[in-house]
């Protein structure tokens, strides 16, 4: 199934840039911290065998709804719908990878996060911490607009519970997907 979302003009929006919020992720054994999803279970993804990628985004935005104001300058907000459909349209190709579980994470609760999964035909759920039981226990990188605490977007490749490799800054989000196969594929042949 193709994208039928529209794409940015990258070049318009501000890309985020490394300032190093993530470099203490890899090698970390995850916390115990359950996290609802939208298929309706609770997700502990310290205790998921295999490998596992996790996506971290600010919030997807709902038809109809407009952003918060400046939302497209901040660096690295815009895009969580373009970085979920490539996840979408990459997850047969991350399954072939060896890649057990896929999720999108956010801070928005369950009932948003479940409209947008939905509406994007994601065949993943998606994990909500919107309690930010996760992010003040890994130190995770966020941001603040119009009094919401939201994930700057990264992604976590996770193998048994402990962190592989992070993704960060993700930029243009719509390419991420596709740079976890590469990296993915790099590995499969090493």
């Amino acid at each position: 199934m193709g994208s039928s979302v529209e794409t940015p003009d990258w070049s318009n929006i501000p890309a985020p840039e490394d300032d190093g919020a993530t470099r203490h992720l890899p090698g970390l054994a995850l916390p115990s911290v359950p996290l609802a999803a939208t298929d309706g279970s609770a997700v502990d993804l310290a205790t998921l065998q295999g490998r596992t990628v996790v996506y971290a985004y600010p919030r997807t935005g709902q038809p109809g709804v407009a952003n918060p104001e400046g939302w497209d300058l901040i660096p690295g907000a815009r895009g969580c719908t373009p970085q979920s459909c490539a996840f979408r349209d990459h997850f047969s190709e991350l399954q072939a990878l060896g890649v057990s579980h896929l999720f999108g994470l956010s801070t928005q609760d369950s009932d948003y996060q479940r409209e947008a999964a939905e509406r994007l035909h994601l065949p993943f759920a998606m994990l909500s911490d919107e309690h930010l039981r996760l992010t003040h226990a890994l130190k995770l990188p966020t941001f603040e607009v119009d009094g919401m605490t939201l994930l700057k977007r990264f992604t976590l490749v996770i193998k048994d519970g402990v962190i592989e490799h992070v993704f960060y800054p993700v930029f243009p989000p719509d390419r991420n997907a596709r740079d976890v196969v590469s990296w993915l594929a790099k590995g499969a042949q090493s």
